[in-house]
Formats: C-alpha cells, sequence, structure tokens
C-alpha cells in the first residue's frame, strides 16, 4: 500500500472516530436530560398535575401562535362537522 493512502486512511479513521466520540457524548447528555425530564413529570405528577396535559401545553408552546390559530381553527370546523362541539 502507498504512504500516501496510509496516511489518509489513518486521518480519515481519526477523524471518524472523533465524530463517533462526540455523538455518543451528546446521546449520553441526551439521556440524562431525558431523565431530568422524567423527573419533573413525576414531581408535577405527585403534586397533583396532569402530566397527560402538561405534555400537550409543552407542544403546543413549542409552536408558532398562527400555526397554532389555524390547527385549532380546522380542529373546531371539523368538530362542528361532527356535531361534537
Amino acid at each position: 500500500m502507498d504512504d500516501a493512502a496510509f496516511t489518509t486512511e489513518a486521518v480519515a479513521a481519526d477523524q471518524l472516530k472523533a465524530f463517533i466520540e462526540r455523538i455518543e457524548r451528546v446521546e449520553e447528555e441526551i439521556a440524562g436530560l431525558n431523565g431530568d425530564k422524567r423527573d419533573i413529570y413525576a414531581e408535577a405528577k405527585g403534586n397533583g398535575f396532569c402530566t397527560k396535559t402538561i405534555k400537550k401545553i409543552v407542544a403546543l408552546r413549542r409552536k408558532d401562535f398562527s400555526v397554532r390559530q389555524e390547527e385549532d381553527a380546522i380542529l373546531e370546523t371539523y368538530m362542528s362537522a361532527l356535531g361534537m362541539v
């Protein structure tokens, strides 16, 4: 094998390993944060809050207000058509 090819492969392998290790660290951080989030929901539930509703509110707060309004209007239209309101 050519020395230049060997060096290129070694550099690429080192770079690949670095990417993989960074991804693994981020995945560990995410797992830790997800554990923290579970703890918060458990605490809220222990204080009498409905975690299903809290999760819906968190999802709604992530959405742009105009998108939320449009979705709400469509939902209301459909529910009205089905005699649910």
